[in-house]
């Protein structure tokens, strides 16, 4: 059973709207339900649960921000960055698939664009009845992304695509892939490429111990037809990938806050039920360190991470100020699994109890959207105005 208490020391509740705590409680009930009794079970089947997929769009978490004329529900960023904090309380996967689909599916179709292209995707995007994913990253241009060697050739009526793009969420069941490539200038263009497109295949990556609960996968592209309809006319550059990773770490820094709530809450409980040498665990100074420290932590991060949610209101939050703030709420997030599984002790590892597996989950997000380094690299150049990223 969900017992899910969470935790609000400083009161961050009273900074938030009557409908951010009406989209973030019918969430948190939509996971208690529907996610939280089957999860442990998928991870160990390795299978991301589908059933999932009409769920979550009804709960909004398919591009929460998007207009409603496009099939959105037109929410504000908090409301957006809530349902991610819920989602990923109950599993990092499971919030993966709803933030690809949000950030890096919808975004740039609805910023990028044509009219034609908006009308005829995002409706069906946000009812679920389309599932994308997002092609930037290749076998060999990870955080390099500007190196990619995915091209496209100008053929007349169409483009030719080759290449292939490697660790990709959604990929292996996706029905629309955003997919970034170089055209004949060396210019960075996005394309959406359909499922069925001839020679357009989604190998599914087998054998992780992390985001078991999400499918990953490839896209590879062996002459790949593609019409010029399905270039985003609006955008191109490594910006406009850049763009959509904005949203999507944004959308993270809320998600490893819920992690984090959920091994808090978890340890909490546990360590005033286990009894040793006569009295509950949760009345001896060490435990209480890590349980303390745990709580601060999760505090500051709440408050940093509402406060870029205004200034993305404002459209003022800048990618620098996204990239601190995911950097330090998965690191966060990271440390406070690990004290919480020692609390638990030996049942801290076992699938009972939900720690382990945001641990696992955690050493994705930590590494996935701008590695933990790049992000450092990124506040570094933004505070002395010199690169190092080579």
């Amino acid at each position: 059973m969900d017992l899910f208490q969470a935790p609000d020391y400083f009161k961050l509740d009273e900074l938030l709207s009557e409908e951010h705590k009406l989209v973030r409680n019918a969430t948190r009930e939509w996971v208690k339900k529907e996610v939280s009794p089957i999860i442990e079970d998928a991870c160990e089947k390795a299978e991301f649960p589908k059933h999932l997929i009409k769920g979550l769009s009804e709960i909004g978490a398919f591009g929460p921000y998007i207009p409603l004329n496009y099939g959105g529900a037109e929410l504000d960023q908090i409301s957006y960055g809530l349902i991610m904090q819920e989602l990923e309380r109950g599993d990092s996967g499971i919030r993966s698939t709803a933030s690809v689909q949000s950030s890096l599916v919808m975004y740039p179709i609805w910023k990028y664009g044509s009219e034609q292209q908006k009308k005829k995707y995002l409706p069906k995007l946000a009812k679920g009845e389309l599932i994308g994913c997002f092609g930037l990253t290749e076998p060999d241009f990870g955080s390099n992304p500007g190196g990619m060697v995915t091209n496209i050739k100008d053929e007349g009526d169409f483009f030719l695509l080759n290449g292939a793009k490697m660790w990709i969420s959604n990929s292996p069941f996706a029905d629309i892939a955003i997919v970034w490539a170089k055209n004949e200038e060396g210019r960075i263009k996005g394309l959406i490429v359909e499922r069925g497109m001839e020679g357009f295949s989604t190998p599914e990556t087998h054998g992780k111990w992390s985001l078991r609960a999400s499918a990953t996968g490839e896209l590879v592209f062996d002459n790949v037809k593609v019409p010029k309809e399905n270039i985003l006319p609006n955008k191109d550059g490594l910006g406009a990938p850049l763009g959509c990773l904005d949203s999507a770490r944004y959308g993270i820094a809320w998600g490893a806050i819920g992690a984090a709530m959920d091994c808090y809450d978890t340890a909490l409980r546990y360590s005033k039920e286990r009894i040793q040498f006569g009295k509950p665990i949760a009345s001896f100074q060490l435990q209480q360190k890590k349980l303390a420290e745990m709580i601060t932590e999760i505090t500051k991060a709440q408050f940093i991470t509402w406060r870029l949610g205004v200034l993305k209101n404002e459209d003022r939050a800048t990618t620098a100020q996204i990239s601190m703030c995911k950097r330090n709420n998965v690191d966060m997030a990271l440390k406070i699994t690990r004290e919480a599984r020692q609390i638990l002790g030996g049942m801290g590892i076992t699938g009972e109890y939900p720690i382990m597996r945001h641990m696992m989950n955690l050493e994705s997000v930590i590494t996935y959207e701008g590695t933990h380094d790049i992000h450092l690299l990124i506040t570094g150049l933004d505070i002395t105005g010199e690169s190092a990223f080579k």
